[in-house]
């Protein structure tokens, strides 16, 4: 997204003024798939998602493999913040949001007269509850990094209050997706069902398919479909196919052979959004046949970018630099880009004593489309340095148990692209909750603290090319590019949303023409 977080945090009167933005979220996340005009009430929006079986998530503070499970829980259930356009961080549930002086204690305000499906009042303690709940899961010093659980609590019934180990500008960015909120004292076993605060509530939910209907009351304001059923597809093809005989209305992240076979066809609308999606190519940093830098720098030079781009993308993409979060306004397009260079990765090799002889496992899923298809094409092109790769397909139940925060060599994929630091935050710094390639840096860490720590702007952005320069030249990752987001939708499909990454999953206005 090409979007300025200052608006955020720096619009009025300086870091110290509160930040007030409209609850809606969106902030005109809308595009039309159909031919416009003025938006009406009604109908049901029918929209498949990919996900597996072995991999389904009820919990919304759990891990969400499926994208049909995001994508039923977002619709459900309102985060404090969410992604925009006008500004990457706005309201969702949060409706303002306001820092101390030193960055550490961030107060947010809760939407007036924000109810859960069952009619129940929202207050500050149900909040405070459901981001204690979040913190205390094992991926939640990643979804709220610097937030001990202690440390959130309650001013009045409309104010929560978070307080940070440390100064942090970036806060409310970080809130935006997987802050999902629930009642106080929700039982485990009955989570499944909890009544949420979002745009949607569930009618029924059966094997990863559900039915939502329109919350008549939600606080972000119009909702004008009456219900969305969501169908979860475990390929790409079958939701295409399902798509191409009028099943489904919307095809969501359907890839690029679907939209190449879709392409030649009038009564099926493609829509693209550019920068939508990473895929990079992990390598552990802490054990392991990666762990000497040059190994991971070689590793970087073997891959042809164009190639990838243009055979596992079908050219719908663009080359990726080994940086993460490519949408970011501070995004460093000044690091010049790393190009294949086959005589210097084998010298490399060379001087790490990489062992030429072993046999080295590649692990992948085919969650989303191309992702599998990326391993095979990097294993072949790593024979021409001389490294013997065997790929390795894993279903995403056993990917996510067995091999993702544990592999040596694997690949994965994130969307929501629009900040360098979410994925510092996230992935990269020393013990974070989802560091993939168990990477831990004292000079990325001291770089990442002086960014968030950074209110002026412009010493903010020279601090961050710092830190993107040091990710480019020694993490674990490898990422060869970015692949577009393709939805396919039907004519009558309007308001689809136009952001990247998981601002797809805002469908509150979405209508459908007749």
């Amino acid at each position: 997204m090409n979007v300025n977080r200052r608006q955020v945090l720096w619009a009025g009167g300086g870091i110290g003024a509160a930040v007030v933005l409209a609850a809606c979220g969106g902030g005109g996340n809308a595009a039309s798939s159909g031919s416009g005009g003025k938006p009406r009430r009604g109908g049901t929006l029918r929209i498949g998602a990919l996900g597996h079986a072995s991999a389904i998530t009820r919990d919304p503070h759990g891990n969400q493999g499926n994208e049909s499970d995001y994508l039923i829980i977002a619709l459900v259930y309102d985060t404090l913040t969410a992604p925009g356009l006008k500004a990457n961080t706005v309201g969702r549930l949060a409706t303002s949001w306001k820092p101390s002086e030193d960055l550490k204690t961030w107060r947010f305000g809760l939407a007036k007269g924000a109810t859960f499906h069952d009619g129940t009042p929202v207050t500050a303690d149900d909040v405070v509850w459901s981001l204690r709940r979040l913190r205390n899961t094992p991926a939640g010093a990643a979804r709220l990094p610097g937030i001990k659980a202690e440390n959130i609590t309650a001013e009045g019934k409309d104010t929560v209050v978070l307080v940070s180990d440390f100064a942090n500008a970036e806060l409310p960015m970080l809130t935006r997706l997987s802050t999902f909120i629930m009642k106080k004292k929700t039982p485990d076993k009955e989570i499944a069902k909890a009544p949420g605060t979002g745009p949607f509530k569930l009618d029924w939910y059966r094997g990863g398919n559900a039915r939502l209907l329109r919350n008549e009351h939600w606080h972000g304001g119009q909702v004008y479909l009456d219900a969305i059923e969501v169908t979860m597809f475990e390929s790409p093809q079958a939701m295409a196919n399902a798509m191409m005989s009028g099943q489904i209305d919307v095809a969501s992240n359907a890839g690029a052979v679907a939209a190449r076979t879709a392409g030649a066809r009038k009564d099926i609308h493609v829509i693209r959004r550019p920068n939508d999606m990473a895929m990079p190519i992990v390598m552990r940093t802490s054990s392991g046949s990666f762990t000497d830098p040059r190994v991971r720098e070689a590793m970087k030079l073997v891959v042809d970018r164009e190639a990838m781009v243009k055979q596992v993308l079908s050219g719908y993409g663009t080359v990726a630099n080994d940086i993460l979060g490519t949408a970011d306004p501070d995004y460093a397009k000044t690091i010049p880009q790393r190009h294949r260079d086959l005589a210097r990765a084998k010298q490399l090799l060379t001087e790490a004593k990489f062992d030429f002889s072993q046999t080295y496992e590649l692990v992948t899923t085919e969650d989303i489309a191309g992702l599998a298809e990326s391993a095979t094409l990097f294993a072949s092109q790593a024979r021409e340095a001389g490294v013997k790769i065997k790929v390795t397909k894993q279903e995403s139940g056993t990917f996510y148990d067995k091999t993702w925060l544990k592999g040596d060599f694997y690949t994965n994929y994130w969307g929501t692209n629009d900040s360098v630091v979410f994925f510092a935050s996230k992935t990269m710094t020393t013990g974070a909750g989802q560091n993939e390639a168990d990477w831990s840096d004292k000079g990325f860490d001291d770089a990442y603290h002086k960014v968030i720590a950074t209110a002026d702007p412009k010493a903010r952005a020279s601090a961050l090319r710092d830190l993107q320069q040091i990710e480019h030249d020694r993490s674990g990752y490898l990422l060869w590019g970015m692949a577009d987001g393709i939805d396919l939708a039907a004519p009558k499909v309007n308001g689809l949303p136009k952001l990247p990454g998981y601002g797809r999953v805002q469908l509150e206005n979405v209508w459908l023409a007749q």
